[in-house]
């Protein structure tokens, strides 16, 4: 499993990618891998709050669907229209092609909540 070093995880698998006060955030290839096949990605609107570790949308996979969790809390500054064409995106690149969503961050004391890679990579056994 990929576990980038340059990124912050949750328990419940999205990744955050810190540059100044703007979080992308994804899902991890972990959880890709376990959802399996992504047909569809419901996005918030740019513009709506989001709040740590609640539910800012969801994804759908042939198997199941899932709740989508914001690390931390923000405003939604971009989301990835691409996942509208093509919700594989985020099995082929989670850690690229596949960011879900782009959030201003109004609470910097979360980041420090999140867990790092060598913690998410105890998290999903992959050491």
């Amino acid at each position: 499993m990929l576990v980038p070093e340059d990124l912050k995880y949750t328990k419940e698998h999205e990744w955050a990618k810190i540059e100044g006060d703007i979080a992308t955030i994804g899902i991890t290839d972990f959880a890709q891998s376990e959802l399996s096949d992504i047909v569809y990605v419901e996005l918030p609107a740019v513009g709506s709050a989001v709040e740590y570790m609640e539910p800012f949308g969801s994804i759908e996979a042939v198997k199941t669907v899932a709740d989508l969790y914001s690390p931390l809390s923000g405003e939604i500054m971009e989301v990835n229209e691409e996942l509208e064409n093509n919700p594989s995106a985020i099995n082929e690149d989670p850690y690229g092609q596949g960011w879900i969503v782009k959030i201003r961050i109004t609470n910097p004391e979360e980041i420090g909540k999140l867990l790092s890679p060598e913690d998410y990579r105890k998290l999903i056994g992959a050491e």
